[in-house]
């Protein structure tokens, strides 16, 4: 009767491990359409070009400049982080702000940050120009956040786990 206990906690302690993995892909979704991809990023780097700007461009088209890179962990797709951040819209609205450290599971931001948070440790700070393919897309949000609007986020990464 104990190996038949021990057995089906096993079993479901293997299956409890595979659901998990399943829930969170080790990647972002980069599959966007590549016509409005291409004008965000012709209008970030005229954003950046107009402001004196130079920042690195990520494989995805994403624009981001690392103030500081940070010690410790480096978070992935499946992490949670506890971050404070001020996000703008390219017109210079900021449209949210925390400055003492939020939480959330990086699964389920908005892809320019499941993007571009990998990029720091913890302790790092940096700045995202984020598409808006890789934001709030067609919809944007409420009167704040503008259809197809590309963002600037400035973040601070405390913790990762």
């Amino acid at each position: 009767m104990k190996y038949n206990y021990a057995l089906i906690g096993s079993i479901i302690a293997i299956l409890w491990l595979g659901c998990s993995n399943d829930e969170c892909s080790l990647e972002p979704n980069l599959a966007v359409n590549q016509e409005q991809l291409t004008k965000d990023i012709e209008a970030i780097d005229a954003y950046l070009a107009s402001n004196s700007i130079e920042a690195q461009t990520h494989p995805s088209g994403l624009r981001y400049i690392i103030k500081r890179s940070g010690e410790g962990d480096r978070p992935n797709y499946c992490s949670n982080v506890s971050v404070s951040y001020e996000g703008r819209t390219l017109n210079g609205n900021i449209f949210d702000s925390h400055s003492t450290p939020i939480n959330f599971p990086l699964e389920n931001l908005i892809t320019g940050w499941q993007i571009g948070i990998p990029l720091i440790k913890e302790g790092g700070r940096i700045t995202l120009y984020i598409p808006s393919v890789y934001a709030y897309g067609v919809n944007g949000i409420g009167s704040d956040i503008y259809p197809n609007a590309s963002l600037e986020f400035e973040i601070l990464l405390f913790q990762t786990n």
